[in-house]
């Protein structure tokens, strides 16, 4: 059986291909991205979406990272951490303290909780607090918080908060483009009995 056709750009399949939704802008912040290496390999992934669209923004897949390679010999004081925390600061206080560096683990809350107890280093930065004032729209994944975000959902939240003058809201057409997508191929009904069942944090009903 021959192969289906990829697209070239995008890397994903013709029928589905993403291309005339994806944008291209900058960002005062790097974003380094932690990834699961499982999380890699799920086709319905935020983040290629995320990085090809973010000239910033770099992808690291793998269990344990070394902080001076991923960020630089000064991660200490250039990084911060997008997750949950207790002691989580607001943007003011990351723009005020000098961050030039965003990190964020990209996985199910499991896999991202695992990566934090394999690199303890990260437990060493700032954490900077998400609000989500609606729900997620990744609406063919459940998370187990209500507070939920696919991980090009809070970086749009994170940076439209830390960079008032910029709307990076562009980038998440093609994201919600495949999500469509994805619906469409499993069928409405299908979609409906899966995936809009009470207490599922994070979707919406479309």
């Amino acid at each position: 059986m021959p192969k289906r056709p990829f697209c070239p750009h995008c890397e994903r399949p013709m029928t589905t291909c993403l291309c005339e939704a994806l944008v291209s802008v900058d960002c005062p912040y790097r974003l380094v991205i932690l990834q699961d290496p499982r999380e890699a390999r799920h086709a319905l992934s935020s983040v290629p979406i995320l990085v090809k669209q973010v000239r910033t923004a770099s992808l690291w897949v793998g269990d344990v990272f070394d902080p001076a390679e991923v960020i630089g010999a000064s991660w200490q004081t250039d990084a911060a951490l997008v997750f949950p925390s207790t002691q989580a600061t607001g943007a003011h206080a990351a723009k005020d303290g000098g961050i030039t560096t965003l990190i964020f683990l990209d996985g199910t809350w499991k896999k991202a909780t695992r990566l934090m107890h394999l690199n303890p280093w990260l437990q060493e930065l700032p954490c900077l607090a998400l609000q989500p004032d609606q729900p997620s729209t990744y609406r063919i994944r459940k998370s187990p918080r209500a507070d939920g975000l696919s991980t090009i959902e809070a970086a749009v939240l994170v940076l439209n908060g830390l960079q008032s003058t910029q709307d990076f809201s562009v980038i998440l057409p093609a994201f919600e483009k495949m999500i469509d997508y994805q619906i469409t191929a499993m069928g409405r009904d299908t979609y409906r009995k899966n995936h809009l069942k009470a207490g599922r944090g994070g979707l919406s009903p479309q």
